[in-house]
């Protein structure tokens, strides 16, 4: 029999896919999660037994899968999915982290959540439906976030005859329009999350298809974790001064290494000062070692002493990134009060938070037709637009498209600590608008 140690080390020895769902509203996104979850075996007998009895209670002949999701009681009640749901199961084959994001309009903020560190991304369709204005908006966020891989799953076979020209359309539309946006891979399977078809196990209907089931393609689709091939980056979360009689002199700067290799003897630059070191110790886990990645978590001592605090950036001096005070990103508005030109707000990139003023918005996103309405004035709850910002103090910022980490940002009220917006700098698949930047008159003048 195979020990728990020995069962953890097999476990850990697989590969991690980390996925998120979408959908509009009843186009099955939580039944085929439950369905995924169930046939690959992913559920505890109680969970199963529970879902059976709430099942049998409303006079359901079958368990209603999508409940093993659906766990908020308004979202029992009204049969639909409002927060975003996660969970985490095995095959043999890999690990997942599964994000099931809500499929109303109102709710797109939720998505951008549980696709900010997706993988790949699940986009349903309903058969009977096509693509819709919802479809077009959930491939925008995932071209958006700069997700890799997008599966269009074609729902609702059953419901349509399990008919090839029905997939064939929909999946030559929606993939016309993601390629356009940008995703670089887009992978449609017909599928019944209802009778399992395609799902774990190949269906029986669809013998013109010939593609993998959902489960298949998520346990081989090629996943890089390789954050050590980008240039290194270490945002400082704290700075370690013992001052004891063991370490008089110690002075460590701990965080997690964001991207890239750390290495002793490396010539580094700290940010936004601008001020240039030596690695002359890294620190993990106690021991020192010679070299460190991404994501590891270390203490870096460097050989002078020099004024470092959190928020400040430790990087290569060959690789180092610019600092600027002008940020053009584009943005989902995730608040319920509007964003508008002049707004004071502060801004968090990675462990550094500081004061901006949101100087323009240029443009807000129409994903019926990817067209930009100018000048919105100001972006409300799901909006999607380009905005500029102004910061008080340096920011060093990489491109989104470069690293999802540190080319990614937070706008915040000051006022109660709310997340206004989710940032991600530089160009998207829209076109950049040209801004210029007014000084500011009213005491935020940066």
């Amino acid at each position: 029999m195979t020990s728990t140690t020995e069962q953890f080390a097999d476990l850990s020895a697989t590969t991690l896919l980390r996925f998120a769902t979408a959908g509009s509203v009843d186009d099955g996104k939580s039944t085929l999660v439950g369905r995924l979850l169930h046939d690959s075996k992913s559920i505890l007998t109680d969970q199963l037994e529970a879902v059976e009895a709430v099942s049998a209670q409303r006079g359901q002949d079958t368990p209603d899968l999508a409940l093993l999701t659906d766990g908020l009681r308004a979202e029992r009640e009204q049969g639909i999915t409002i927060d975003v749901a996660y969970r985490y199961f095995a095959t043999a084959r890999r690990r997942f982290i599964l994000a099931d994001t809500p499929g109303h309009v109102q709710y797109t903020r939720n998505m951008v959540t549980g696709a900010s560190t997706a993988d790949l991304a699940v986009v349903l369709v309903d058969a009977r439906n096509g693509v819709i204005e919802q479809t077009r908006r959930h491939a925008a966020v995932a071209a958006l976030l700069r997700v890799p891989h997008v599966v269009l799953a074609v729902n609702k076979m059953d419901l349509v005859g399990y008919e090839e020209a029905v997939f064939a359309k929909i999946a030559e539309e929606f993939t016309a329009y993601a390629s356009d946006l940008g995703v670089p891979e887009i992978t449609a399977i017909p599928i019944s999350a209802l009778a399992g078809d395609n799902v774990v196990e190949p269906s029986a209907h669809m013998d013109w298809y010939g593609g993998p089931t959902v489960l298949e393609h998520l346990e081989t689709v090629p996943v890089s974790h390789d954050l050590t091939a980008c240039p290194a980056r270490f945002p400082v979360q704290y700075v370690i001064r013992p001052q004891t009689a063991a370490h008089p002199d110690y002075r460590g700067y701990a965080g997690q290494i964001a991207s890239g290799v750390l290495r002793v003897g490396e010539a580094v630059t700290v940010l936004p000062s601008g001020r240039t070191s030596v690695i002359e110790g890294i620190d993990a886990l106690g021991e020192s070692v010679d070299i460190a990645w991404a994501p590891q978590s270390v203490t870096v001592r460097l050989k002078d002493d020099i004024d470092i605090s959190r928020g400040d950036l430790i990087a290569p001096s060959a690789s180092a990134p610019a600092t600027t005070q002008d940020v053009e990103a584009t943005v989902c508005h995730v608040a319920d009060q509007p964003l508008a030109v002049g707004a004071r707000v502060l801004i968090k990139h990675t462990t550094r938070t500081v004061k901006a003023i949101v100087k323009e918005i240029p443009s807000r996103l129409t994903l019926d037709d990817l067209s930009q309405h100018p000048n919105p004035g100001q972006l409300v709850a799901n909006d999607i637009g380009r905005v500029v910002v102004r910061t008080a103090e340096p920011l060093a910022l990489d491109s989104y498209a470069d690293s999802r980490r540190t080319g990614s940002f937070l706008l915040i009220d000051p006022a109660d600590g709310t997340t206004l917006a989710a940032g991600m700098v530089g160009e998207s698949f829209a076109s950049k608008a040209e801004t210029t930047v007014q000084a500011d008159e009213e005491g935020w003048d940066f």
